[in-house]
């Protein structure tokens, strides 16, 4: 079974025009923008204050947008399956990886099945990434011109969902290409690292008894590179009040803390997904 690179790109594109946004929307943008005040630090760290928990969230990503857009459009653009629109045909499999675990209609169907609440913070996640392009048109997107409230649907990571690049795409090539059996899961690799020494991905609980301050301390991922993911600060007058990371793009505190309580996970061998 081969696949074609050009008639594949051709079904899974989307939105391969850029779309200006209407008057009525950018009215919307602007009206939600004075409900919003980002206020940086003298390390850059931005402060997001809010009237809602939605207005928080269009806050968090134009400041992404503002740090690094680049990032959070590559991760849209890895998860919902376009990577070859901009990388070229070496990156087909990854797609189609993508697409065999969600595809854009699948997306479209979580994001129409969720409640209004988590509806009402994926629409601020696209209106605030949709503003600072609005804002910003020295900047040109390199494939995802307008971003949708159902693209979260595809976004996870490894420790908090599934963690799809378990799935290797030379496995998948030879499937289609060479009519190979299909091994999605190299079991001997997997064995391996279960009797070595722990590396990688990985949280530490310290106990206020064992930490100088006196305090609980929750220590993660130092294996990850200084910029994978930026810290901030996410405060609305609906009682969110947290500080921590977020992974680009991401429209919650992936690890952080709020006056209560603080998180941290890391991805394992835990049977998060179907992988088949």
């Amino acid at each position: 079974m081969k696949i074609g690179f050009f008639a594949f790109c051709s079904l899974m594109m989307v939105s391969a025009f850029a779309q200006s946004p209407s008057i009525a929307e950018v009215k919307r943008w602007e009206a939600q923008a004075k409900q919003v005040n980002i206020v940086r630090d003298t390390y850059g760290v931005p402060h997001i204050y809010g009237k809602t928990d939605a207005d928080a969230v269009f806050g968090l990503l134009y400041a992404q947008c503002e740090d690094d857009f680049r990032r959070v459009e590559r991760n849209y653009i890895w998860a919902t399956g376009r990577l070859a629109e901009l990388e070229g045909e070496e990156a087909i499999y990854s797609d189609l990886r993508a697409n065999l675990y969600m595809t854009e209609e699948e997306a479209k169907a979580a994001y129409e099945k969720a409640p209004d609440w988590l509806k009402k913070l994926c629409v601020a996640f696209a209106d605030g990434v949709n503003y600072y392009l609005h804002t910003h048109p020295e900047v040109k997107p390199q494939v995802i011109t307008r971003y949708e409230p159902w693209m979260p649907m595809f976004f996870s990571e490894g420790s908090i969902g599934g963690d799809i690049e378990r799935i290797s795409t030379r496995g998948l090539e030879a499937f289609y290409t060479q009519d190979s059996a299909l091994a999605m899961i190299d079991v001997e690799e997997i064995n391996r690292k279960l009797v070595e020494e722990p590396q990688g991905s990985n949280g530490i609980a310290i106990a206020p008894e064992l930490s100088e301050s006196g305090n609980a301390m929750l220590l993660i991922n130092p294996h990850t590179s200084f910029y994978f993911r930026p810290e901030v600060h996410v405060v609305s007058e609906e009682g969110l009040n947290v500080y921590g990371a977020v992974t680009w793009g991401q429209f919650f505190v992936y690890q952080g803390f709020n006056e209560k309580t603080g998180w941290i996970h890391t991805s394992t061998f835990v049977d998060f997904i179907d992988e088949f």
